[in-house]
């Protein structure tokens, strides 16, 4: 049940980040972001990891947005703190991507192909929503998506990897001799 719940709740977080940056409302994203990571905390086994990962992720985020910014590839309306940085509701977006990694995404262990292509295709199209959506405008389309297809089919199994070292929702495998 927590994973049909996980997707959605990372489709409405999506959702509401990309939306309130396109109408003027960027901070609205953020505060169901971190209601869903409170959420995710709380079904977590160790917590501290899951913290742990989603503030990988949302520093990896920071970076990488920033980055297609500085390159003049991208540009947020709303939501910024500084010039040429990323808005803190994209950070948040990551952070909220992180919860999935270890619940409905966890099929992707083991299957780095599979992650890399995942990540090459569905990381660009995410932004191009969110761009058809208004929540950032494309400066050079072809080259931020290509930029975006390279840069999410690395960080897709990287995140996959990072996720499994510090899994916190896994349950614990206790033997039979334990249990006598």
């Amino acid at each position: 049940m927590y994973l049909i719940i996980n997707f959605l709740a990372f489709q409405i977080g999506w959702f509401v980040c990309v939306l309130g940056a396109a109408n003027a409302a960027p901070l609205l994203g953020p505060v169901i972001v971190a209601a869903v990571i409170a959420m995710h905390l709380s079904q977590s086994n160790k917590p501290v990891r899951e913290l742990a990962l989603t503030a990988v992720a949302g520093l990896l985020g920071a970076v990488w947005d920033s980055a297609l910014v500085m390159a003049g590839w991208i540009e947020y309306p709303s939501g910024n703190i500084a010039a040429g940085f990323a808005p803190y509701w994209i950070v948040a977006m990551w952070m909220l991507f992180a919860t999935t990694l270890n619940v409905s995404l966890r099929w992707l262990r083991n299957r780095t192909a599979l992650a890399v292509v995942l990540g090459g295709i569905a990381g660009p199209l995410t932004f191009y929503g969110g761009a058809q959506l208004g929540g950032l405008i494309f400066l050079d389309q072809r080259a931020a998506l290509i930029a975006l297809s390279f840069g999410w089919a690395i960080m897709m199994p990287m995140l996959i990897i990072l996720s499994t070292r510090l899994d916190g929702i896994a349950v614990p495998i206790v033997s039979e001799q334990a249990r006598v």
